[in-house]
C-alpha cells in the first residue's frame, strides 16, 4: 500500500491495474468493517487494519485463486471472525484458496485440507478431521457427585458398554460430561516433535 494514500484511493489505483472490473470498493470495505477509515491515509492505519485492507485489495479483481500468508495475524477476536467470514465466503463461491498459518485453530476451520510441512517436506496432508481421527479418538469424560465428586474418562467407541455413564443418566444423576479428541496442534507436535510458536 502507498501510505500517503488513503485506503480508498489505494483501492481505485490498484482496481485500474486490471482488465477485469473491480469488485465494488464500498462493500469490501464494509465488509471489512473500514468503510468509516475509507478516506484516512494508510499511514495512520493500525497493522490489523492494512492487514484488513491488503486482503481486500486482493480481492478486487475477483481472483479464481488467493494465496494468504498469516491472514488473522495481529487481529482482535472480532476482526478475526471478520476475516475469516469473508475467506469462507470466497470459499462458498468456489475460490481456490491455499492458507499458510501457524495458527491451527484458523487451519481446522478454514480449510478442506491441512499440509504440515517441515524443512521443506510434506510430512502429513488430509482433512483436519481425519488427521486429528488418525491420532485417536475422542475421549468422554463424565463427572457426578457419590461421597464427593467422582470422574471417569472412556474412549467414544466404548461409551455404550459403560453400565455406571448407563445408570447415570437414567438417574439424572450426570454433574458433566464432556467429548474431547487431540487439536489439530496436538496433531503437529505428535508428528512433527516440535512446538508451534
Amino acid at each position: 500500500m502507498y501510505e500517503k494514500l488513503t485506503a480508498r484511493e489505494n483501492l481505485r489505483f490498484f482496481s485500474s491495474l486490471y482488465e477485469k472490473k473491480p469488485h465494488p470498493m464500498d462493500e469490501l470495505l464494509e465488509k471489512a468493517g473500514l468503510e468509516q477509515d475509507a478516506d484516512k491515509r494508510v499511514a495512520d492505519y493500525s497493522k490489523g487494519m492494512k492487514s484488513r485492507l491488503n486482503f481486500i485489495k486482493a480481492l478486487l479483481h475477483d481472483p479464481v485463486l488467493l494465496c494468504l500468508d498469516e491472514p488473522t495475524s495481529g487481529l482482535d477476536p472480532a476482526n478475526s471472525r471478520r476475516m475469516k467470514d469473508m475467506i469462507l465466503e470466497e470459499k462458498a463461491r468456489g475460490k481456490t484458496i491455499l492458507l499458510t498459518t501457524h495458527n491451527m485453530q484458523d487451519a481446522a476451520e478454514l480449510c478442506d485440507r491441512v499440509a504440515f510441512i517441515v524443512n521443506g517436506k510434506i510430512c502429513a496432508l488430509d482433512s483436519p478431521h481425519n488427521l486429528i481421527m488418525s491420532k485417536g479418538a475422542a475421549t468422554v469424560t463424565y463427572t457426578w457427585v457419590e461421597n464427593g465428586e467422582r470422574r471417569a474418562s472412556h474412549p467414544l467407541e466404548q461409551i455404550s458398554s459403560d453400565e455406571r455413564l448407563h445408570d447415570l443418566i437414567a438417574g439424572n444423576r450426570l454433574r458433566s460430561i464432556h467429548s474431547s479428541e487431540p487439536t489439530l496442534n496436538d496433531i503437529f507436535m505428535d508428528i512433527t516433535g516440535r512446538t508451534l510458536l
